[in-house]
């Protein structure tokens, strides 16, 4: 049943499906506490919710004035700052749908999310522009870019860049004053990469994105004077919809970092009296790699949603840090978060209980969707209990969307296991995905973009599991080269290199090794599942450093190349 939450200010509607709009949820907490803090830039600006209502009443008029109207769609490609939340709030009250990209995407990934989005106008950080305009001659349909900061410091636009123009003048526009979209009208879009073909787009009405914060607000069950530390990307479900959504619902302030940092996770923490944070498995690794302080336990946070949350992630935060709760659970963009954890019960390992007021979740057999008894291991199967609590389809994919939706039941793709009391825990993925920091990585789309490399005659891209607890994956990759061609160890590495300006870096590979041929099904089928069994062993690794901001790429290999 849902819970009576503590704080006084908490929406009116949370337990109203058709009232679940984040723009309304935003106008009622400026009515109630205009001048209370909300969003708190680290080093950036500090918004009270009557002033950030404000704004994003200019920022959706600033739009209306440009000429985008209700359902057009509107790239924002941004980070962690206080015009991102302008834009994105300013765009979901006008109706249109913000279409939220990586920053990190470059090339390829770029040119296809921009190209099925259909979208005409984009807001996008200065620093990002080079990144659009390097594929801008292949989307034709984008023709105008609002530039977030400083627009004459940004790289001069190619020939065929679209036309830029000034976001600041957001400022001078008339206030939106129209009706607000409705609870099923589609607000986001979010790119999720599957089993094949490119990424998709998922169609995420605002019923739905209200539900993420729902489910997070009641697992860790907010309280008047929480305060939020946000240190994920805004462009993502967890930072923007289950934190910062989160305490929109609850009226509590966000204190949003740009980048996440362990060195600084314990200071900003401690700093600005933060009392709940989410993190993730890999993140939580590098935390527990810092440096033991007399401060490690002089803070305020009372509750951290961990996910995956490995047992010796949970004991670090409960005996070095001292904090009381431990959360997880388990969602998708796709299906929102069915499965929470719940204060007071720690469950180490696994992702909790089915959020029985909005799901309905079986363990099921893979093949003929059967449901399976208690403690067998099957694939989790979602469906929702509330109008537009999941996703309407994938943009501009029917076929994907039918193919998701077998036997009316949400195929994840995951394989886990329900015990007698209902407790759920995630296993491994069925579907040949690799999850790396939060990112899901389709192997072919790797493989697609890899193939064209000179002396490369075939690629398989897979994962292996991660080095560090908590990682998820690696990215791996197996080469057959071209007749002639010896694939050694600094071949490999300048293969490597060469696959890095393709990629986006959470897409990079780790390990690289040199095959005489792929495995194959008798049906020229590459078998992924026999190349991951084998793992990285004998292989190139190039490292953790590669992959972290500022990486050296193959300076960091440690291993030698199977040639």
């Amino acid at each position: 049943m849902p819970q009576t939450l503590p704080s006084a200010l908490t929406y009116s509607g949370l337990h109203a499906p058709e009232r679940w709009v984040l723009p309304a949820v935003l106008a009622e907490q400026a009515a109630q506490q205009a001048d209370a803090p909300w969003f708190i830039g680290i080093g950036g600006e500090t918004l009270s919710f009557g002033q950030a209502h404000a704004d994003v009443q200019r920022a959706a008029g600033h739009f209306a004035q440009l000429g985008v109207q209700r359902g057009d769609a509107v790239v924002l490609m941004a980070g962690n700052h206080a015009d991102f939340i302008r834009a994105w709030l300013g765009l979901l009250s006008l109706g249109a749908v913000a279409v939220l990209l990586n920053t990190e995407l470059r090339g390829a990934f770029l040119r296809h999310q921009l190209h099925n989005s259909g979208a005409a106008w984009a807001v996008v950080d200065a620093e990002l522009l080079a990144a659009v305009d390097a594929v801008a001659a292949e989307v034709p349909a984008l023709t105008h870019v609002l530039v977030l900061g400083d627009v004459a410091a940004a790289a001069m636009p190619a020939a065929a860049s679209p036309t830029r123009l000034p976001w600041h003048d957001w400022q001078h526009a008339t206030p939106f004053t129209g009706p607000l979209p409705q609870a099923q009208d589609t607000a986001c879009i979010m790119y999720t990469s599957g089993t094949s073909g490119p990424s998709k787009g998922v169609l995420m009405p605002h019923a739905h994105c209200t539900l993420f914060g729902i489910g997070s607000v009641e697992s860790v069950q907010a309280r008047a004077d929480d305060r939020w530390y946000i240190a994920l990307p805004l462009f993502h479900a967890n930072g923007l919809l289950i934190q910062l959504g989160a305490t929109l619902l609850a009226g509590v302030p966000a204190i949003v970092r740009s980048r996440f940092s362990a060195s600084q996770w314990l200071a900003d923490i401690r700093q600005h009296r933060a009392t709940i944070t989410n993190c993730l498995g890999a993140l939580a690794a590098f935390i527990g790699a810092t440096p033991p302080s007399d401060h490690d336990r002089d803070h305020a946070l009372r509750v951290i949603s961990n996910g995956p949350n490995l047992p010796a992630l949970e004991a670090m935060f409960r005996q070095r840090f001292g904090v009381r709760d431990v959360v997880s659970g388990y969602g998708m963009t796709e299906v929102n978060m069915p499965i929470w954890g719940r204060i007071g019960h720690s469950t180490p390992g696994a992702a909790g209980w089915v959020h029985t007021d909005h799901f309905e979740l079986i363990i099921a057999n893979p093949e003929t969707d059967a449901e399976l008894p208690r403690g067998a291991m099957g694939e989790i199967l979602i469906r929702p209990r509330v109008p537009f609590g999941f996703m309407t389809g994938y943009h501009q994919a029917p076929e994907k969307t039918v193919e998701a939706w077998r036997n009316l039941w949400f195929h994840s793709g995951d394989a886990g296991v329900m015990d007698a009391s209902g407790l759920v825990t995630f296993v491994d993925r069925i579907k040949d995905c690799i999850r790396r920091r939060g990112e899901n990585i389709a192997a072919n789309e790797v493989e697609n973009l890899l193939s064209h490399l000179p002396g490369v005659a075939e690629i398989a891209a897979y994962a292996v599991p991660s080095s560090i607890a908590g990682g998820e994956d690696e990215l791996m990759l197996a080469i057959v080269p071209n007749p002639g061609v010896e694939l050694t160890a600094s071949a490999l590495l300048a293969l490597a290199e060469s696959a890095d300006a393709l990629l986006p870096r959470f897409a990079r590979p780790r390990y690289l090794q040199a095959l005489a041929e792929l495995p194959k099904t008798a049906t020229g089928k590459v078998q992924r599942a026999v190349l991951r069994k084998a793992g990285s062993a004998g292989a190139v690794d190039r490292g953790e450093e590669q992959r972290r901001p500022g990486g050296k790429g193959g300076a960091a290999a440690t291993a030698t190349a199977a040639s």
